[in-house]
């Protein structure tokens, strides 16, 4: 047993943490409370949510961090809410206000509906000064803070919905689906600034994360009240990430030349893309479809890189 002042030996723990991250702290805060209650050796997150935000988090535990990039990756989507004349430098409810117009009184849903359409489908966003971007090797909101502000160039993002479910006076709620990469604050903005009042972020709840829809969340204040061993329950296994991939069922021999990094004929292999691999003893890692159509390994899990070593 470790003693009073000595912390307990970290883990190899494998899996994804379906985090509901709470209001005030970071992303890289949540990652590092919820790494010390798994006792975690290695772990990282999958795209940053401002501190306002709350909602999930996908956090990747040991070997499940081969597949963070994809998640960073996903569609996403938001509950946000939004106050009325009143623009901040931030564009949420923790910057300073550059700006207050009075809400016009004639605007109505059919007036927020038409400043909407043009913030629908595939449009160029700039992302905003308050962002981790880097510029020439300091995150933008470090040098937003010290009063600079740099060019940025707009990104291309894809905004599948961005509807207005709920209305209280000036503050509005919507629902937004939407690309990796999007700022929501920044969607708010340009609403704000569409209607003529500006417009901030007052809450942010982050709803889902590709391909997590309808995700089972766990609260830190949960965690801390578990066992270690219900914790590691918590944990859903690596390849959840990736189910919508298809799936390649590799016989033995198979899995014996991919485990040694060679790529091998599977007969009825989809024609391209990314696949999940798995063997005679499960989940091997991450392949791709060549242009020959043979399967080639590119992330294999720990389990399955020592497996091959073994088998040579």
């Amino acid at each position: 047993m470790p003693g009073p002042n000595r912390r307990p030996r970290r883990r190899d723990v494998h899996g994804v943490l379906l985090l509901d991250k709470p209001p005030g702290m970071s992303s890289n805060q949540a990652l590092q409370a919820a790494k010390r209650l798994f006792n975690a050796n290695k772990a990282g997150h999958t795209g940053s949510l401002d501190p306002l935000a709350t909602g999930l988090l996908p956090l990747c535990f040991g070997e499940a961090t081969k597949v963070s990039s994809y998640l960073l990756e996903a569609d996403k989507r938001y509950r946000a809410r939004c106050r009325l004349g009143v623009r901040t430098d931030s564009a949420d409810a923790e910057g300073q206000v550059i700006a207050e117009k009075p809400v016009p009184a004639e605007l109505d849903s059919e007036a927020v509906e038409r400043a909407l359409e043009p913030l629908r489908g595939d449009i160029e966003q700039i992302p905003p000064m308050y962002s981790a971007l880097k510029h020439q090797g300091k995150r933008l909101y470090e040098l937003a803070r010290q009063g600079v502000e740099v060019e940025r160039k707009p990104r291309r993002v894809r905004i599948a919905r961005y509807e207005l479910v709920a209305r209280d006076g000036d503050e509005l709620e919507f629902d937004i689906a939407c690309s990796s990469g999007t700022y929501v604050r920044t969607l708010i903005d340009d609403l704000g600034q569409a209607l003529g009042c500006g417009a901030h972020v007052t809450q942010l709840r982050r709803l889902s994360v590709e391909p997590f829809d309808d995700p089972k969340m766990h609260t830190l204040e949960e965690l801390e009240a578990m066992t270690l061993e219900e914790r590691d329950a918590t944990l859903i296994p690596v390849d959840a990430a990736l189910i919508r991939w298809p799936a390649i069922e590799l016989p033995a021999e198979s899995a014996r030349y991919v485990r040694q990094g060679q790529a091998v004929w599977v007969p009825n292999a989809p024609v391209s893309g990314n696949v999940r691999l798995y063997g005679p003893q499960g989940f091997m890692g991450i392949g791709e479809i060549l242009d020959d159509g043979r399967v080639a390994p590119r992330r294999l899990m720990s389990w399955a890189v020592e497996a091959g070593k073994a088998a040579g």
